[in-house]
């Protein structure tokens, strides 16, 4: 796990900016704390800062050149069926002088070519400089679980696996304001967009060829579209119950390859339970796992169901018991070093568990991405009901206008039942493609709108939405998990971790996101994954003889972070007297303070809604902004 970055200059003017790679690799340090290496040479600089897991010595160090000359690879991320492809490397005559997985991809591109990425097996995002073509190659892995951003005008190409260090660059810094509209709704950017202007992050399962006269093609190389939604599987349930641990087993197997200390989350929900079961079966060690408790809200401590499952497999546990103010310290330290505006507030909890447990394994096992594929998330309920159209879910939706009088806060069982129940009425009688956007997001488009001064592009916004929601074609609910894939795990649930991970230097791998899960995953029918009765039906059923039975049938409690407690205490004065001040506003010019004074009045009200939310999200990029942009 690494940071990369680099610039292939055009001309002149693109070669004056080589000399800023040592910044903008610098800027990665936290990506990759344990070894940095430049080169510049002729019209391309590349960077690297490396997090040593595979082959820690110093021979792997990047960039890693090949045995010619001729080929420099820059790479983040792991292949994890690494060995396998060596012995085949080796069989047509490649010889090896590391143990590392990069000589192995360098050699697999050398070989293969623009193909190499179909082979690979891991997370990653990688360039390839040809020296005799004078082309540059890069690539990401299939679901975006690392990040690859870049930037290009008529003088230079440059990309980075963070924005702060892609702004070394002095690139031109105009605010996107179809994203920052997109953003106040979800509380997240879907990618490929950026909040600058002109900067896009390289797709999932996409690579780039960029040659020396500024020609560029980007290409898709996986769609999990094209390989498995349109003809379901035919294996019945017991046997799919069977083959899904097989294939997770395999996915874990793999993804404990480490020369470093490695360990699992363990949360005590269903996702970490069965990855940690498969991990300390196939481990000859005792393993190490890692969990988050809540001293200030014990409603939402599960850490007992993860003690559960510790104790039965006799790991090595480590449980962080959170106050309040661990959580409002992780605030600053995330508001500080985030490297673009994301306002999911759970990242301030995995940012502690990321530190925590780096302070004793670089390596950690996640269940990341079971949710999407398996139909995990309440929202997911709601959609199966809300397709069946039974008449008293009808009732519901016509109760909209009664439930605007209810008190609707996230903060009492009442308040966050009355929410729910609205969010469902306006849903309910929506289109399936209007209905997902808007139990995605947090705020609603015309409330977003209103809250902006500048014009939006109805055009640009319109068609990045219909883009985004361009999976959901038919009635087949795979289609829902399929966006979920795209938009929410991508762009949400994977940059959360990766960035809390990266800022403490620990490498996350996600079982569930090995391709061959998700591919079988995606050829099963819905009614394997949810009905009446059950979220996650396949996965919570295929890991019942692993699991202790009190994981199951307990309700999911989910947690909520105490803004308003902060807001009108700790963070009263960053919102009243600087972020989110009238004059702060008004010099800035993007918000309309009206609005924004309604949205910190309604802090005091006994029926707050999403405030304190929108709130947050207003904090976050107002932050961001005057550090970056102001």
């Amino acid at each position: 796990m690494c940071g990369i970055c680099g610039i292939v200059a055009f001309d002149q003017v693109g070669q004056l900016n080589l000399n800023n790679i040592n910044k903008a690799t610098h800027l990665l340090e936290k990506r990759g704390p344990d070894a940095e290496g430049i080169i510049t040479e002729n019209n391309i600089a590349l960077g690297h800062r490396r997090l040593s897991i595979i082959d820690v010595s110093t021979s792997s160090n990047q960039p890693f050149t090949d045995e010619s000359g001729r080929y420099t690879i820059i790479f983040n991320g792991e292949i994890f069926n690494h060995q396998t492809l060596k012995r085949k490397l080796l069989q047509k005559g490649y010889s090896f002088f590391t143990n590392s997985d990069t000589e192995v991809l360098l050699y697999m591109y050398i070989h293969y070519g623009e193909k190499c990425c179909e082979f690979l097996n891991g997370f990653f995002a990688f360039s390839i400089y040809d020296r005799k073509t004078e082309c540059t190659f890069l690539a990401r892995d299939r679901f975006g679980i690392k990040p690859l951003l870049y930037y290009k005008d008529k003088h230079q190409f440059i990309w980075s696996s963070a924005l702060n260090s892609l702004l070394a660059f002095n690139i031109p810094k105009e605010l996107d304001q179809s994203s920052l509209y997109m953003y106040l709704q979800l509380n997240y950017l879907p990618q490929p967009h950026s909040f600058i202007r002109s900067v896009r992050k390289l797709d999932a399962g996409h690579y780039a060829v960029i040659e020396p006269n500024g020609k560029i093609k980007i290409t898709s190389y996986y769609n999990i579209n094209a390989i498995n939604l349109i003809e379901k599987s035919s294996i019945s349930y017991d046997s799919a119950k069977t083959k899904l641990i097989d294939l997770l087993a395999e996915s874990v197997e793999q993804r404990m390859m480490s020369d470093v200390p490695l360990g699992a989350f363990l949360s005590g929900g269903i996702d970490s339970s069965i990855i940690t079961s498969l991990a300390a079966n196939i481990s000859n060690a005792t393993i190490n796992t890692f969990s988050i408790g809540f001293k200030d809200e014990p409603l939402f401590d599960e850490t007992k169901y993860a003690e559960l499952v510790a104790n039965k497999y006799k790991t090595n546990h480590h449980t962080f018991k959170l106050s309040n103010d661990d959580l409002l310290d992780s605030f600053y330290d995330y508001i500080d070093n985030i490297d673009e505006p994301f306002a999911d507030s759970s990242a301030l909890a995995v940012n502690i568990l990321s530190k925590e447990t780096r302070k004793h394994v670089t390596v950690a096992l996640s269940g990341d991405g079971a949710d999407e594929i398996f139909s995990g998330y309440r929202k997911h309920t709601a959609e199966f009901i809300a397709r069946k159209g039974a008449a008293s879910h009808q009732i519901i939706g016509k109760l909209g206008p009664i439930l605007n009088y209810l008190p609707q806060s996230r903060n009492s069982k009442m308040g966050n039942l009355f929410r729910k129940a609205k969010r469902f009425s306006d849903g309910v009688r929506l289109t399936e493609a209007e209905r997902y956007w808007k139990w995605a997001s947090l705020m609603n488009e015309v409330d977003a709108k209103n809250l902006l001064i500048k014009d939006i592009s109805k055009n640009t916004y319109n068609t990045r939405k219909q883009n985004l929601l361009s999976s959901l074609r038919t009635l087949d609910f795979n289609e829902v998990l399929l966006t979920d894939v795209k938009m929410v795990l991508k762009s949400d649930m994977l940059k959360k971790v990766d960035s809390m991970s990266m800022n403490n230097s620990l490498e996350v791998r996600v079982p569930f996101l090995d391709h061959r899960v998700v591919e079988f995953a995606f050829s099963l029918p819905t009614s394997y994954k949810i009905n009446d009765a059950m979220k996650k039906r396949i996965l919570q059923d295929a890991g019942k003889h692993l699991l202790p039975p009190e994981i199951y049938n307990r309700p999911k409690q989910g947690f909520e972070v105490p803004l308003i407690k902060w807001f009108k205490k700790d963070l009263y004065n960053l919102i009243n007297n600087d972020l989110l001040s009238e004059d702060f506003i008004k010099t800035q010019n993007l918000f309309n303070y009206n609005m924004v004074n309604t949205l910190k009045n309604n802090l005091n009200s006994s029926n707050p809604g999403d405030s304190p939310s929108i709130i947050f999200t207003l904090l976050i990029f107002n932050k961001w902004w005057k550090k970056h942009l102001s």
